[in-house]
């Protein structure tokens, strides 16, 4: 029965890929979260193939700094996801995130089905219908595409260097705020 069981497990794990600013910060957000089986901070929505991070910084790849994550629907649903997405960045500014200015620090979500491209559709003309913002949301909804995982120093980053200044000022405030707003998503052993 077990090996059953663990057949049936893959197919329950999707995928969901979300820019929101730097990766640093949307790493740290969804992997406190039940449900989410795994995350990757790369690069994805450019032209240039296999990027590094120096040319990301250049701005001329066209890709963003962005995070791949899987997890379980289950536990998790795509919607719940969406909503701590935009509760997390500034979905308003165009191409910035607090002190990250550029094309790379965009606000995007990249679908990988059309059920995932309506419920983002959705979520944003809800949000503006109830002005949630201040501004309209800018968030770009595009395909997935090619994502490339960025530099291992880059993964698991918040965990890793917990103590640095931007981890401590710019990372660790969001998390407060998600652990206040969504506390029944996060995982017990972080509360």
């Amino acid at each position: 029965m077990a090996s059953t069981e663990n057949k049936k497990a893959p197919q329950n794990i999707q995928k969901a890929t979300f820019a929101s600013g730097c990766f640093w910060c949307t790493e740290a957000i969804y992997q406190t979260l039940k449900g989410v089986t795994s995350v990757t901070s790369g690069y994805t929505g450019g032209e240039t193939t296999n990027p590094t991070y120096m040319e990301i910084c250049n701005g001329d790849t066209g890709h963003a700094e962005a995070i791949e994550l899987e997890y379980d629907p289950s536990v998790v649903s795509y919607d719940e996801l969406l909503l701590i997405f935009f509760k997390t960045h500034n979905p308003t500014t165009l191409n910035r995130q607090g002190n990250d200015v550029g094309t790379q620090y965009r606000s995007a979500i990249f679908y990988h089905n059309n059920e995932q491209k309506e419920k983002a559709e959705a979520m944003i003309k809800k949000l503006n219908n109830e002005e949630i913002f201040d501004r309209p949301i800018v968030t770009h909804i595009v395909p997935a595409s090619a994502f490339y995982k960025a530099e291992d120093y880059h993964q698991n980053y918040f965990n890793d260097n917990t103590l640095k200044p931007y981890c401590a000022y710019v990372i660790q405030p969001k998390l407060n705020k998600l652990a206040k707003e969504f506390t029944d998503k996060i995982r017990p052993e972080l509360l």
